[in-house]
This record gives structure tokens, sequence and C-alpha cells, in this order.
């Protein structure tokens, strides 16, 4: 699976479309609502599609999978192959898995500084990103670790665990009573938003 823009050209019934163009052709019953699981502002819904391309193909069988934001009405696409037939909802199964995979190099350059080197050599390179992300999966497991809260507070996320051993031991120039009174406040009040994002998405 790889995803592709919307101007990339793809062979449909023996023409060669760009992939937007692909949309006008299918009717509303070709689409379906998959959920993707929950995102910071609530569910995250998507409706998906698919069309047959690159018939003539000697071997395996490849599809255009289209992705459309209920919300935003932005549409993604991507190529994708196989040696068999697969039905949609694998095809779905697979772009969220390649979604976690992105997701995970994101918060290793936010939070870890994965793409922070100024170095030209491999070897210099290679030990950086090995310790960017022996430190995120430092910060994973003490995130996984954490128990579930109640309504009024989210839990410890990596960003805030991260904040805390920052401010505790690198900039030590607050107690440790101001600090996590300071952390409190920032999960309630993201607590709040996110009841207020999960009301508004689940009204219709």
């Amino acid at each position: 699976m790889l995803a592709i823009a919307g101007n990339r050209r793809v062979n449909l019934e023996g023409a060669d479309r760009s992939a937007a163009d692909i949309i006008a052709d299918l009717a509303d019953r070709h689409w379906y609502h998959y959920r993707a699981g929950q995102g910071a502002k609530g569910p995250r819904w998507y409706a998906r599609a698919r069309a047959r391309i690159d018939e003539t193909a000697p071997t395996g069988y490849r599809w255009l999978l289209i992705r459309r934001n209920l919300t935003t009405g932005e549409f993604a696409f991507y190529r994708c192959q196989a040696p068999t037939p697969m039905p949609l909802t694998a095809l779905v199964k697979i772009a969220g898995i390649r979604w976690a995979v992105e997701e995970s190099f994101q918060a290793a350059k936010g939070q870890v500084g994965l793409d922070h080197y100024q170095v030209r050599g491999w070897t210099a390179w290679y030990r950086h990103i090995t310790l960017a992300m022996l430190a995120l999966a430092f910060l994973a497991a003490i995130a996984a670790t954490q128990r579930p809260c109640d309504e009024e507070y989210i839990a410890l996320t990596m960003p805030e665990i991260r904040r805390l051993l920052t401010v505790l031991i690198l900039n030590p120039h607050r107690t440790a009573a101001q600090v996590l009174h300071w952390s409190q406040w920032r999960r309630r009040h993201q607590a709040t938003a996110r009841r207020c994002h999960y009301q508004r998405r689940s009204q219709p």
C-alpha cells in the first residue's frame, strides 16, 4: 500500500486517469463508513471506497483505495496490490496499520528530536536515531503503565511525561508540588476539551 497524490495517474478500464478524477465515477453505494479509532477530538470516521485498476497486469490484483474525511471532505488516495483478491475491510485495516507507523514517526520527531541531527556520517546518524528511539520507547512504556483516569483528568501522555521529566530533572527551579499542580491543571482542561469534542462529534 502506497499513498499517492490526487494528480497521479492510474489505469482504470484501459484508460489513464488521475486518481482524483475517479471519484466522480463512484456512486454513493460504493462508499462505506469505517471507524479509524479514537482521535483527540473524538472517534475518527472516514468514508472508504475502492476501484480496480491495472486489470491487464499479468500477476496480482491492484486497487485504488480512496479515503474521504466526513468533516472536511478531504480525500486521500492509496495504491494497493495483493497476490490474491482482498476485501475492502482488509485494505482498510492495512491502511490503519500504516497510520500507526506514521504516528510513531511523528511522535519521535516531536518528543525526542528524531529529526534534530546535524551529522553527515552514517555512524553518527545511526547513534542519534538509536538513542532517540530508546527515549521514545521509555516514554511509551511509562505512558502505557498509567492507570485509567476518571473523566475529570486525562491520563499522562508522552508529551506530558517528557515535560515533567524536563522540568523536574533538568530545570529544577520550581518545587515538585508546583509542577504537579500545573500538570493536573492542564490535564483537567484537556479532559474538558475532549468531552466537548466527543459530544459535538456524537451529535448528528
